[in-house]
């Protein structure tokens, strides 16, 4: 077995779903855990669950990434407890199913400061040491929604294509140092961003958390730049590829106003 390069981890959105999984995954394979996310109470229980079952060093954070402060305040408790973080799994992230003028303003400067600055900003502060110690790995999870345009999701999917590019111009810039930065592109995966996008997924082919966190390991220790999740979604991701760009933009409307405005 191919011994994990990477010793302590920091995972984002690491209470519930794909972050959660994350978790555990990495656990089994000896590696020390930095978890962050708003609920004590469950970063708590995971916390502990995780040293009982896998003895491994694990603290926990409790910050909202919605503000973009808190990247910096992260970071620096993690100076102070003296920990070099080597992995960083950028999970953390929201969205929304709806008209575009029937969300607010700030609803959509939260999820831009979630997605996109928080993302960037942890990257930022912690690139650095790992490029001391010319060893590093940076996953991103980015969306299937990445990959085109995304009327009545017009924010989360423009995130999500951001982290994409982002993720890739930075593997550019920094494979070849030492640092592998590869963005996950998951389907329809069932986790709570479902229900606190309003999300109406029924019938749309999915992959699980376990799927898309396996998928994401393989694919760093591959030194991948980028990750489809799912044969369903990587037969998709050539649609925008084949097709004119005005087509797919009216494919995409038409799904997602049956799915919005019923």
């Amino acid at each position: 077995m191919t011994k994990f390069p990477y010793k302590t981890a920091l995972i984002t959105g690491a209470s519930s779903g794909i972050g959660k999984i994350f978790a555990y995954e990495l656990a089994k394979k000896g590696i020390n855990l930095v978890l962050t996310a708003r609920s004590e109470n469950k970063l708590s229980q995971i916390s502990s669950d995780l040293i009982s079952k896998f003895e491994i060093k694990v603290s926990y954070i409790i910050a909202d990434l919605s503000n973009p402060t808190s990247a910096k305040t992260i970071v620096d408790q993690l100076i102070n407890k003296n920990i070099m973080v080597d992995l960083l799994v950028n999970n953390a992230g929201i969205g929304q199913w709806a008209n575009f003028l029937d969300e607010s303003m700030e609803t959509y400067t939260s999820t831009i400061h979630l997605n996109i600055t928080s993302l960037v900003s942890l990257t930022h502060l912690l690139l650095p040491q790992m490029l001391h110690h010319k060893n590093g790995g940076i996953v991103n999870i980015a969306s299937g929604a990445a990959l085109q345009p995304g009327p009545y999701m017009a924010v989360y999917a423009a995130s999500k294509a951001f982290v994409l590019s982002f993720s890739e111009a930075l593997y550019g810039e920094y494979v070849d140092k030492g640092i592998t930065v590869t963005a996950i592109c998951p389907g329809n995966t069932p986790t709570e961003f479902q229900k606190t996008a309003n999300a109406n997924t029924e019938g749309i082919p999915g992959t699980t958390p376990e799927q898309v966190v396996k998928d994401s390991v393989k694919a760093l220790l591959k030194r991948e730049s980028n990750k489809i999740v799912g044969t369903s979604n990587y037969l998709l991701s050539f649609v925008p590829r084949i097709l004119p760009r005005k087509t797919v933009i009216n494919l995409v409307k038409n799904m997602m106003n049956k799915r919005v405005n019923p």
